[in-house]
């Protein structure tokens, strides 16, 4: 029997370069989706093959459609049927208060964010859906707890769109349900990973640690654990589902 296929976006660094790792030492052929950096999706797929592992490494820009549907022919033709997709690519600009955003700063939070997040699932639907000839899978959507608590004075796009990908979380967990498909949500909280420094505030867990009721920022491997769970036949009875990994907040 072939090692099941997961696809994850935005694998290069991250919670997705360690769902990637996680993955891996679970039997999945694990495809790396990147945009920018490549030389650390590389060095993870050699990392993976180190260790015994399946990997292959593909670029494409997920707020870009063509990209999506290339990156999901690349995983059919190198890796085999989809198993299981992580929709983990995420982006946000700096901080700044809405009155100081424009529309173009908004339309790029949202295309990779949301768009992106639409687009992947759709292609991850015409290929397991039982309706469309496929065996089953899972979708985990990694949203933030921004999504509620609205990030204020930081990134109210950003949390807006993890919004709009919780809500479609639920439609879509409801629309493929009959079809084989479990679709469910990891909202991670304050996380030790670079993307705070893209956004200009690279001590920000630190700084904001305190406020959370377990007096700690997390580690991505904690997000990690719980993507690899939904994703995981002790989740079966589990669709439309969301898990905080925020320590409380």
């Amino acid at each position: 029997m072939s090692d099941p296929v997961i696809l994850i976006t935005g694998a290069s660094r991250g919670i997705g370069a360690a769902t990637a790792r996680v993955a891996a030492t679970r039997g999945y052929a694990v495809c790396v989706n990147y945009r920018d950096r490549q030389d650390a999706a590389d060095a993870l797929v050699a990392d993976i093959a180190r260790d015994g592992g399946r990997a292959i490494a593909v670029r494409a820009d997920v707020a870009v459609e063509a990209d999506i549907v290339r990156l999901f022919e690349a995983v059919d033709r190198e890796l085999g049927p989809l198993q299981a997709l992580v929709n983990n690519a995420g982006m946000l600009e700096r901080q700044s208060r809405l009155e100081d955003m424009d529309a173009a700063r908004i339309a790029r939070v949202l295309a990779t964010n949301v768009t992106g997040a639409f687009i992947c699932a759709r292609e991850a639907v015409r290929r397991m859906s039982t309706a469309h000839g496929g065996a089953g899978g899972a979708i985990v959507n990694v949203s933030s707890r921004a999504a509620g608590l609205g990030a204020p004075g930081e990134y109210v796009d950003y949390a807006a769109a993890k919004a709009a990908v919780e809500a479609m979380t639920v439609g879509l967990a409801r629309e493929v349900a009959a079809e084989g498909i479990r679709v469910n949500c990891v909202r991670p909280g304050i996380i030790y990973s670079d993307i705070h420094a893209s956004g200009g505030d690279p001590g920000r867990v630190d700084r904001l640690a305190p406020t959370v009721p377990m007096k700690r920022g997390g580690e991505v491997i904690e997000v990690a654990h719980a993507i690899l769970w939904l994703l995981s036949s002790e989740a079966s009875y589990s669709t439309g589902a969301f898990i905080d990994v925020a320590g409380g907040r």
